[in-house]
């Protein structure tokens, strides 16, 4: 039996078409011939998408995408980039594996660093316990101690990418009160003993202890970095003009950053943008202004200003709403203590002449110990005779506007934003319930109905679940005490006016908590994309490097298409030279018939 072979088609499309099929009937050579197109354009479509399919799609959002991302990382994909970063605190260490594609090339695009995830889409972190400085004696365990985290690590970066995964070792609280000796040991024998075990990116510049103010300020970074305020503006943002450290330079517009708050059990934080030079008043004000102030570029070139930022942040020892609590009952011990022993009063010896806190829930009994005495309390329920009561805790002096009379950078109520934490939120969530944006007449309406509730009422509603799942025995006692305090340490101590509606309390940004340490990875790895750009200009000045793989697949699409288009014409005219063929075999088997039939003839 005859075959037609098309050979002129492609190795892949090689084919055979039998004669009987095809010389059969025309309308079954017309559905075999639009078949065969239909089969041609499918693979054309097909080496089209292979093409181009590659190519990255534009994208969304990308801060919206780090808040929603919830699938593991995929390691497989070998141009993600990895980081580590360790928090060396005062109660215990933990490890934080960071990644991110490579530098879309932007000067004045920051990288893209978001936390891993690991196969069970949980983030990778791990954490030990106690914290390092507890090695104050023992030096040389430093790095048996961090071992488990580093081998966690090393365990969810691909091995081919640990060489270039940059290892950061940052302590924080714990090891700020070791002396500099035990501090540097320590570090000595990390940088020394490190390197032999795990092949991180790694070197002395990556162990350091961090002041509370690089602290302060990675939290901030972080913050601001997940809420996409270093981005570029849209119209619809809300701007600042800037005013950088040249002169000659003009103000820059770009997107208002965001303040934190942050008050803890024993300390106070906060940290915000200075957009404008600032003017001092004399020397010493501006000696003390060096201390709370940073000036730092996250852009990749220092010429570049488009991301130098002036950073105000301090820390409050004793302003957190635990101490403050307990200041405020030392205070009041020793002044009890010592009006009855100078006026042989009997207040707060016993249950039935117990002092009268303002600051605890109506009918509410305390008690507290100092020096093997107990002072006996009972609450008073009254908010603004406890707002009186603990505004001197505040330690304010004239001409300041900071706690303590520490130096406070001017803050522009009417174009700024703030976001409060830990404290802030609780006071207002835990119990309130209006947690979120802040009202301070709400808020202060609020807080004197719950001061002025019977404590037996409040017990009761505990029992009743009509509190947030957060809030215990612990917060019901103190929640009259540490919302005035957290309102006094807001409008008296950093002067928020009443009216300010620009401050948000919460507990997660975008649903998760963001660590200090990702603006630390930020921070640190601020020049990395300078390497993408500098290979991106050779490029540009090479367009040679750059065409031939666009030319050479330019090119094949083309050739596939000649060689179809071949195929097909070549195909029809053999179908056509077949036909003819046959059409000729049947005239002369008709005459041979009729020939033979006349030959039979009588």
């Amino acid at each position: 039996m005859a075959r037609i072979t098309l050979s002129c088609l492609p190795a892949s499309w090689y084919c055979s078409v039998s004669l009987l099929s095809v010389g059969c009937a025309p309308r079954q050579r017309l559905l075999l011939l639009l078949l065969l197109i239909t089969s041609a354009l499918l693979l054309l479509a097909t080496h089209q998408r292979q093409l181009w399919g590659s190519q990255p799609r534009p994208r969304g959002n990308k801060y919206l995408s780090i808040a929603e991302s919830m699938e593991a990382t995929n390691v497989l994909n070998p141009a993600l980039n990895y980081g580590i970063v360790v928090d060396c605190g005062s109660s215990g260490s933990r490890v934080f594996v960071y990644y991110w594609p490579p530098h879309n090339g932007n000067p004045h695009t920051l990288l893209d660093i978001r936390q891993m995830r690991g196969r069970d889409y949980k983030p990778v972190v791990k954490k030990i316990k106690p914290g390092i400085s507890t090695l104050a004696t023992r030096p040389t365990q430093a790095s048996v101690y961090l071992q488990p985290l580093l081998s966690f690590a090393a365990a969810h970066v691909p091995q081919s990418k640990h060489k270039e995964t940059p290892l950061y070792i940052l302590c924080t609280a714990g090891m700020r009160l070791l002396p500099d000796s035990q501090q540097a040991a320590i570090l000595d024998d990390l940088v020394a003993d490190v390197p032999l075990e795990f092949d991180f990116l790694f070197s002395r510049s990556h162990a350091e202890v961090i002041s509370g103010k690089q602290e302060g300020v990675y939290a901030w970074i972080g913050i601001n970095f997940v809420l996409g305020r270093f981005d570029h503006a849209d119209e619809e943002d809300a701007t600042v003009e800037v005013t950088t450290g040249s002169q000659s330079q003009p103000p820059i517009s770009r997107r208002r950053t965001v303040g934190i708050m942050d008050m803890g059990g024993a300390s106070l934080q906060i940290a915000y943008e200075v957009p404008n030079a600032i003017t001092f008043n004399s020397p010493q004000e501006e000696e003390a202004a060096k201390s709370v102030l940073a000036e730092f570029n996250l852009g990749c070139d220092v010429e570049h200003t488009q991301h130098v930022y002036r950073v105000y942040v301090t820390t409050f020892l004793g302003f957190g709403g635990n101490m403050a609590r307990q200041r405020y009952e030392d205070q009041i011990a020793n002044s009890t203590f010592t009006k009855n022993r100078f006026l042989t009063a009997q207040t707060g010896l016993s249950e039935d002449k117990p002092y009268l806190d303002p600051c605890l829930p109506l009918g509410m009994p305390d008690t507290v110990l100092r020096d093997n005495r107990t002072l006996h309390l009972r609450g008073q329920g009254d908010w603004t005779r406890c707002q009186e009561a603990v505004r001197p805790f505040l330690g304010l002096h004239n001409g300041t506007m900071s706690p303590q009379g520490v130096y406070q950078a001017p803050i522009n109520f009417s174009n700024s934003e703030f976001y409060g934490f830990s404290e802030f939120f609780y006071c207002m969530e835990d119990v309130l319930r209006i947690g979120g944006q802040y009202d301070s007449e709400r808020y202060s309406q609020a807080a004197k109905d719950y001061c002025a509730t019977k404590w037996s009422t409040l017990q009761q509603r505990l029992d009743n679940q009509l509190f947030s799942q957060q809030a215990d025995i612990s917060r019901l006692r103190y929640q009259c005490f540490k919302s005035a305090w957290m309102f006094e340490v807001l409008h008296s101590g950093f002067r928020f006016p009443p009216d300010y509606r620009s401050l948000k309390t919460a507990q997660l940004v975008y649903d998760k908590e963001v660590q200090w340490t990702l603006g630390a990875i930020l921070f640190k790895t601020r020049f990395l994309p300078l390497r993408d750009l500098q290979q991106e200009t050779l490029r540009q000045n090479h367009p040679g490097w750059l065409r031939p793989s666009f030319v050479y697949n330019h090119h094949l699409f083309s050739l596939c298409i000649l060689v179809v288009v071949l195929a097909i014409l070549l195909y029809i005219l053999r179908l056509r030279r077949i036909h003819q063929r046959e059409l000729r075999q049947a005239e002369v088997l008709d005459l041979l018939w009729v020939e033979e039939g006349e030959a039979l003839l009588p």
